[in-house]
């Protein structure tokens, strides 16, 4: 099949792109054909954000869409900033946060909903939308430019045979391929190598999201009320904290964040978020209300200084894959659906000179000029600081920083602070201390058993584990041995696992593939960089309804 452009993720990027790339087509009287590839069953089952949504890239693409019955939840009406002991907390006045850090003209809503809303403005508009998709391969021209993707064979059982319900991958070919897919694309890491575009920057770090939706009893509801903490139940070595989010139809949307720079092997991020909905300001605000969905997500954490090079021939990084996420705002829809759209229009001037296959230098260009590179450039310190100089002080640091760049003195702080690998901050579990965990209560807190099921995760059992491990041996050899198997914590989704005989002898890792919710912390965290996640067929992974 063939496209002018074809992305790569149905995300906030790729559906700006693609509406973008349309919109110019039509202001210009001629038509650009796009297609976008979704590996989730549909546009919105695998997006997961906290959510609260600048919209001023929405401002740009569609003007009108406050006109327009666009599932934007409700206005924020009231920020407040925790910091948390284990009983008690200092809230920190919004008037003294730096207004980098506002909320004012945003939103708190479901950003799965709005990119299923997105999806339906692209096709209105006659962009090609394939959900159970996964691009698994990338092709190239003779020359080594990128010409497209393939999508993954379907009916491959475990052990590569065929059953009767196979089907070939399919090829897509374009004059020019964009890749939204997100935080730890499996073909992004490809692209990257292959093209060096990591070159000369600071490593990508990023934090794992942990997130439940609630529905809470009436009296305790507070529309359009967010509430950020940081601080209890995280020590001043690692970053992170949680969220509360007022939302509409009486939910509340309430997650937890730990950076995953963490040192000690033991510690568990769900199970740091279960702790933090233990906190007495917390727990009353879930009692007597239901549990409604769960999920995971990794998020970026480099900021400006960690974006790579956006272009290679044939085709460009937009939106998470790229990590335009602004840490101290905790928002990246906004800068995401922006590239998309700044790429959008640096293919549509290439495509109207007659070019294809050759590097959107336009697109980094506009990037460059854009309100995006602005924003990440004023704030670049924040994440860096606190690995730096610790939870409290990193924080006091970022503060005056961005208070200085909110004044227009931003020549005072020239310089810029470098990133560290995530995966080699981790100690030897022997110089740790083991962290106690309280058992969920089943009211508040819950199992990870329990909490994949509300995440609608769904994979087809006989099909190729899409976790491969590089080398088998270090599991056992590595990872248990030194860092007492990391990856049964740092999972959120309990896939993996340390099994032994009844002897407790012959330790051996079991992958348990189904559970996997694709939020990419294990081909992050593992500390020998051994867990390469790779697309499962098409359609599979969770099925969030709202998140």
């Amino acid at each position: 099949m063939d496209f002018d452009v074809v992305i790569v993720g149905g995300g906030p990027a790729g559906l700006a792109a693609a509406i973008r790339l349309k919109q110019l087509a039509a202001e210009g009287g001629g038509d650009t054909t796009v297609c976008i590839l979704e590996k989730g069953s549909e546009v919105g089952a695998h997006i997961l954000s906290g959510a609260v949504v600048d919209p001023i890239a929405l401002n740009e693409l569609i003007p009108d869409w406050r006109d327009r019955d666009v599932p934007m939840g409700v206005p924020v009406t009231k920020n407040q900033h925790w910091v948390l002991s284990e009983k008690g907390k200092l809230s920190i006045p919004h008037i003294l946060l730096p207004p980098l850090m506002s909320n004012k003209g945003a939103y708190t809503l479901s950003l799965g909903n709005l990119c299923r809303w997105l999806a339906t403005e692209a096709e209105a508009l006659g962009v090609e939308i394939y959900p159970g998709f996964a691009a698994a391969e990338l092709l190239y021209a003779e020359d080594g430019s990128v010409k497209g993707v393939a999508t993954g064979d379907m009916g491959v059982a475990k052990d590569g045979s065929h059953k009767d319900t196979y089907e070939p991958g399919i090829e897509l070919h374009a004059k020019y391929t964009f890749f939204a897919e997100g935080v730890r694309g499996s073909l992004t890491k490809v692209l990257e190598e292959r093209f060096d575009l990591r070159e000369g920057v600071e490593p990508q770090t990023y934090g794992i999201g942990i997130k439940e939706l609630w529905d809470v009893a009436p009296d305790k509801h507070r529309p359009g009320h967010v509430i950020h903490s940081q601080g209890w139940p995280l020590d001043n070595k690692t970053a992170g904290g949680g969220f509360i989010y007022h939302q509409e139809a009486g939910q509340v949307a309430i997650g937890f964040v730990v950076a995953l720079d963490y040192e000690n092997p033991y510690l568990s991020p769900y199970d740091e978020f279960q702790r933090f909905k233990n906190h007495p300001l917390v727990r009353p605000l879930l009692e007597g209300g239901r549990r409604v969905a769960y999920g995971a997500r990794a998020i970026n954490e480099g900021g400006l200084q960690s974006v790579p090079k956006l272009v290679f021939p044939g085709g460009a990084l937009i939106g998470c894959a790229a990590g335009f996420l602004n840490v101290p705002r905790i928002k990246g829809s906004h800068c995401a659906m922006k590239t998309g759209m700044l790429a959008a229009e640096a293919a549509f001037e290439a495509l109207a000179a007659g070019r294809t296959g050759d590097e959107l230098t336009g697109y980094t260009e506009g990037y460059r000029k854009s309100w995006v590179y602005k924003e990440l450039h004023k704030v670049r310190n924040a994440r860096p600081a606190i690995a730096k100089f610790g939870a409290l002080l990193g924080s006091l640091y970022s503060g005056v920083e961005m208070w200085i760049n909110s004044l227009g003195l931003g020549f005072l702080v020239p310089w810029t602070f470098g990133h560290h690998l995530d995966n080699e901050a981790t100690k030897k579990a022997a110089d740790c201390t083991p962290i106690d965990y309280p058992r969920p209560d089943g009211v508040v807190t819950f199992d990870k058993p329990s909490s994949v099921f509300l995440s609608n995760t769904n994979h087809e059992e006989d099909q190729p584990v899409h976790l491969q491990l590089l080398d088998a041996d270090i599991p056992v050899a590595v990872n248990l041995a030194d860092y007492a198997a990391p990856e049964e914590r740092f999972c959120p989704t309990g896939v993996y696992e340390i099994l032994r005989d009844a002897d407790g002898g012959n330790p051996r890792l079991q992958i348990n593939a189904q559970n996997c919710v694709h939020c990419k912390t294990c081909d992050i965290k593992d500390s020998r960089q051994n867990i390469n996640w790779v697309v499962p067929e098409g359609g599979g992974g969770p099925n969030y309804p709202n998140m």
